[in-house]
């Protein structure tokens, strides 16, 4: 499994206090469990936690361990093959509980059927030692049979919520696991899935699928002279330009790798994806990093593109190829500029 925190020592040094001073505003006890949630919280890595923890923070609630202990398990525990498994199996074993209850009522219904048949057919002799008897049998299986509904009624219920709930952990799981934490938009993993659904589905007439390939100008030298703790918050600022620009029902944005960055634009034009693109690439020159102290601006930043469209009979490697190449054309004719091929 891949380590969950790969921040430098200078950068988690920074967050360790920062953490302390969030947990000292609240009844949590300091834990383990405690530190890991506000580490994640002011490392703005994992953007549904932050944004849980503020609504929590505007609606006056006092973070304490019980709340700690339901924030880590909807938000940090890390969604796996295990965590899937284990939903699945969760889901399996309540599917076969509703099963087994309701081949219990049925055995009873047909029970319950064959006796009142057979009351039928002694109502029809009129012998009243007989008919005695068979009512007080079929009052019985009557009780039974209600009692058997209202219990596959009540398990029936109990199940909705129990599904939701499984549903709801699946789906975060599912969707958790494609999400790169550092920047909130998909990982190379979610990057791949998408991209070979967008090209699976044949765009309408007069629209085509676009790939636009984005990488950080003169990022090693950022590194080299601020260090990877500034380096992490010029990937977390184009992270967040990108989370605030790409918008659309379909449209999203990756961290393909390192400093470079993926948009996925199905359905829609050369110039409409390019224009997102020239705006993503604007906003970041507008980006400044500066010291939290003295609020010295220490570093701008611009981006290099590429734009490429899909053309009939494209792999998913020949658009990244063509996006990389006209990224590659931006990079040498003097960066902070966008090619489209």
């Amino acid at each position: 499994m891949p380590m969950r925190y790969t921040e430098p020592k200078d950068r988690s040094a920074e967050l360790l206090r920062l953490a302390l001073a969030q947990m000292g505003r609240q009844p949590a006890a300091f834990n383990p469990l405690t530190f890991t949630l506000w580490y994640e919280v002011v490392a703005g890595s994992n953007p549904r936690l932050n944004a849980a923890v503020q609504a929590l923070q505007e609606a006056g609630t006092a973070i304490d361990d019980e709340r700690v202990l339901l924030l880590c398990r909807d938000h940090v525990f890390p969604p796996d093959e295990d965590n899937l498994d284990r939903v699945r199996s969760d889901m399996q074993q309540l599917l076969l509980g509703v099963q087994r209850r309701a081949g219990d009522t049925g055995r009873h219904a047909g029970d319950y059927g064959a006796q009142l048949a057979e009351l039928t057919q002694v109502l029809a002799t009129r012998d009243a030692e007989r008919i005695s008897p068979q009512v007080d049998g079929v009052i019985e299986g009557t009780v039974r049979m209600k009692q058997s509904v209202d219990d596959l009624q009540a398990q029936m219920q109990a199940s909705q919520h129990e599904v939701e709930r499984l549903r709801l952990a699946l789906e975060r799981a599912r969707s958790e696991a494609l999400i790169d934490p550092l920047t909130g938009v998909l990982n190379r993993k979610g990057f791949d899935k998408t991209l070979r659904a967008m090209l699976d589905a044949q765009p309408p007439e007069g629209s085509t699928h676009v790939l636009v390939m984005l990488d950080i100008d003169h990022f090693k030298k950022v590194n080299d002279t601020h260090g990877h703790l500034i380096g992490d918050r010029v990937i977390q600022g184009l992270g967040e330009i990108l989370r605030a620009t790409v918008k659309g029902p379909q449209a999203v944005a990756a961290r393909y790798g390192g400093e470079e960055f993926a948009i996925l634009l199905p359905q829609t034009s050369l110039a409409s994806s390019q224009q997102i693109t020239e705006a993503v690439r604007a906003r970041t020159k507008a980006l400044k990093i500066r010291n939290r102290s003295t609020q010295e601006v220490l570093v701008t930043v611009t981006v290099s593109g590429g734009v490429a469209a899909w053309r009939p009979g494209d792999a998913a490697d020949d658009l990244v190829a063509r996006a990389d190449a006209a990224l590659y054309a931006s990079k040498k004719a003097g960066r902070d500029r966008i090619t489209v091929v």
